[in-house]
């Protein structure tokens, strides 16, 4: 096997499996950088010994397997074993080198290692800016520089953040595992939050060369079903689980050709109705059970969209009012930006953009890409085309993922063509 082939095959595991394999190392370690250190060494043993030996039959277990010896090399090395034994487990009393299968068996005896990794990541000593970045870093593989910039802060900044995260976790003592049912209500708002933030980052990525991420996406709506599980009576849980549904059942139609495809102008034979029909249920019952939650009206704005056979057959009256009760109840500049563009698309251009440039007002939405490409979209439809070039102009300066700024400038020369 070629260098080549092998550095794929270990891209892939890690894309795909690298948070299942760091969730099992952080409960047998009970350390966030002893885990991430001794992923990174069996990774590199990967790409030194998998193009001679092939790739196992189960490369994450194998990987984690690795991974596992090195931490109990690290214990003997500082510790004696019984020491190195007392402080490296929470849940049994002794460690042992494992083969594949008991690696394989671990996993699948601790389906929940992710769970378990996210309620540490929520735990209410930490703020919910550490909260997303640990979550971001260990769970779900993003590097440093990539989080930096979903947050918009400094690399060093966030370095920092997340060093002080994690020495919080070990100082405070706060355990590995899923709270008591007690405890579970004050930590399953930062969880629902952190876990659509992971979906959102899939879902329209920060920055790269990809707007959709599928593993995130992926990883995010699993969390989703395991929350619904764990509290199946939980409406505000199945709304999330809906809503992560309704959008994701987009993705194969909002890029073509490398290129970001608008609502309006996607290709709806491309959606994926299962995932359409499942968030619909889910929506149903999640309202039945109430009481009525911000992502229970987020999933039923999804839900107008899923159910108009077009964009002029959307509904957006409707939606516009949920916007306005999604406002009332979580008041924000971006969701109040999404109403005037209901307002827009329902009651008027005119109005949608005076509402709009009231919003402006207020510098919050300054440097957000969206209010600027909301604006221009809403000047083109207006057909004034030296504003709205203006207004791309703008957002452009604060987009980073290439797909989006590719179709920015697309709607910028058409802008600046058509004054020609």
């Amino acid at each position: 096997m070629s260098a080549i082939d092998t550095k794929g095959a270990v891209e892939s595991v890690f894309r795909e499996q690298s948070g299942r394999i760091i969730a099992t190392l952080i409960r047998i370690s009970g350390s966030f950088d002893w885990a991430e250190e001794a992923m990174q060494e069996a990774f590199a043993s990967a790409l030194a010994s998998w193009p001679q030996t092939g790739i196992p039959r189960n490369p994450a277990a194998w990987i984690t397997t690795v991974a596992h010896r090195k931490l109990i090399d690290r214990g003997r090395r500082e510790q004696t074993v019984q020491q190195k034994e007392d402080s490296l487990r929470y849940e049994t009393p002794s460690i042992h080198v494992p083969d594949d299968l008991d690696i394989e068996q671990q996993i699948m005896h601790f389906p929940d290692d992710r769970l378990r990794l996210i309620f540490t990541c929520c735990h209410p000593a930490l703020n919910q800016g550490a909260q997303v970045a640990l979550t971001l870093r260990t769970l779900c593989g993003l590097s440093t520089p990539e989080i930096a910039k979903a947050f918009l802060l400094p690399e060093a900044t966030l370095a920092q953040r997340l060093v002080r995260a994690k020495r919080k976790i070990q100082e405070a003592r706060i355990r590995y595992e899923v709270p008591p049912s007690d405890k579970l209500p004050e930590r399953l708002g930062s969880v629902q939050a952190v876990v659509y933030l992971v979906f959102n980052e899939g879902y329209a990525a920060t920055a790269g060369d990809q707007l959709v991420r599928r593993e995130l996406c992926a990883e995010a709506i699993r969390l989703g079903r395991l929350l619904c599980e764990l509290m199946p009576d939980e409406s505000e849980n199945i709304g999330l689980l809906s809503l992560m549904l309704l959008q994701d059942s987009r993705r194969e139609a909002r890029v073509r050709d490398s290129k970001l495809v608008t609502l309006e102008e996607q290709d709806r034979s491309l959606w994926d109705y299962v995932e359409i029909e499942e968030g619909l249920e889910l929506l149903e019952r999640a309202l039945r059970l109430g009481p009525v939650g911000p992502y229970q009206l987020q999933a039923a704005i999804a839900a107008e969209h899923a159910q108009g056979r077009s964009s002029a057959d959307t509904d957006w009256q409707e939606i516009a009012v949920l916007y306005e009760r999604l406002q009332a109840m979580n008041p924000s500049p971006v969701v109040a930006l999404n109403h005037c563009v209901a307002v827009a698309m329902s009651v008027g251009f005119s109005e949608g953009l005076r509402r709009i440039d009231a919003l402006g007002e207020s510098v919050e939405l300054q440097h957000y890409y969206l209010y600027h490409a909301a604006r221009a979209d809403i000047l083109r439809r207006m057909n004034h085309r030296h504003e709205a070039a203006q207004a791309y102009r703008k957002a452009l300066e604060y987009t980073t993922n290439r797909v989006e700024q590719e179709f920015l400038q697309r709607r910028l020369r058409e802008m600046v063509s058509s004054e020609c």
